[in-house]
């Protein structure tokens, strides 16, 4: 049965795809964790950086879909977030990305203005 190739994304969709991805610091993440699932502290600690900062872009790419985060109980009672890299495949033409731009909402613009704004 031939493999049906994936949908093809909305601009909003796209977009925050696009925004996760152009962090250093979340690439650094997604690559890591290709390696193995982990928790927020290990992964701090691997990758060399705060936990609450790596919360914050965990966060982010999960909302994208990069990511996914499950609650897991260990042994000792003590309740953990582990992070895996959610399959995803993304191809970049240009024919997606106008067939994306058509798509995209004022939602996403109201959004890239405000983080722009805060940018500054």
């Amino acid at each position: 049965m031939p493999e049906v190739p994936p949908p093809a994304p909305t601009g909003d969709e796209l977009l925050k795809v696009l925004s996760a991805l152009g962090n250093p610091h979340r690439m650094r993440i997604v690559a890591a964790l290709m390696e193995s699932r982990n928790y927020v502290s290990a992964l701090a600690r691997e990758i060399g950086m705060g936990r609450p900062l790596l919360h914050m872009h965990l966060q982010r790419l999960e909302a994208a879909g990069l990511v996914v985060g499950t609650l897991e109980t260990a042994e000792d009672g003590k309740t953990m977030k582990y992070f895996e890299v959610a399959p995803f495949f993304y191809e970049l033409t240009p024919h997606v990305i106008a067939r994306a731009a058509a798509t995209i909402t004022e939602t996403a613009d109201r959004t890239d203005r405000i983080a722009k704004e805060d940018a500054k």
